[in-house]
């Protein structure tokens, strides 16, 4: 049976864990050094406001999967929407349920917040999360392009002038 619980600071060791997975997953080679990684994710586990937050999906004591989720405002009108940035099961769980079973739980919290929508995006070329999604019945959305601006972009787009 599947429990779900919020990461807290004594979980740090876990989600970081569960980071590097993700990272290798999409191809990810060179690591940021593990007390790099530890300390950005205990400013996210330790802040009283957190910019986000860490579902964890645990079977019998082990995490096997979590879900990393924020809301945003404004959705439609000034409701909120809960956003899953990530949601990732392990490799042996995968299959099992808990994917959907996470789903389901981030229904319940958009639902329990008073959100208006759910949201998430995949890799295009993410075809498994993509027949996942399409299991769920979940509509994929039309009418938005995403932009992306990484470090790099950020610093040319801080020294932008008014045109």
């Amino acid at each position: 049976m599947i429990a779900f619980r919020p990461a807290g600071p004594e979980d740090l060791s876990v989600v970081a864990d569960l980071l590097y997975e993700v990272e290798a997953f999409y191809g990810t080679v060179e690591m940021v050094p593990r007390h790099v990684w530890q300390a950005q994710i205990a400013l996210v586990l330790r802040s009283p406001s957190p910019p986000a937050r860490v579902l964890l999906a645990v079977d019998d004591a082990e995490v096997v999967g979590f879900a990393s989720y924020t809301f945003l405002w404004p959705a439609v009108g000034v409701s909120t929407s809960l956003f899953v940035k990530e949601l990732y099961v392990r490799e042996p769980h995968r299959g099992h349920g808990v994917g959907t079973a996470l789903m389901a739980e981030l229904s319940a919290i958009a639902l329990e917040a008073g959100s208006s929508r759910l949201e998430w995006t995949t890799d295009a070329d993410n075809t498994a999360a993509q027949a996942f999604y399409a299991k769920l019945d979940a509509p994929q959305a039309s009418g938005k392009v995403m932009y992306r601006a990484t470090s790099a972009d950020l610093v040319r787009l801080s020294q932008r002038k008014i045109d």
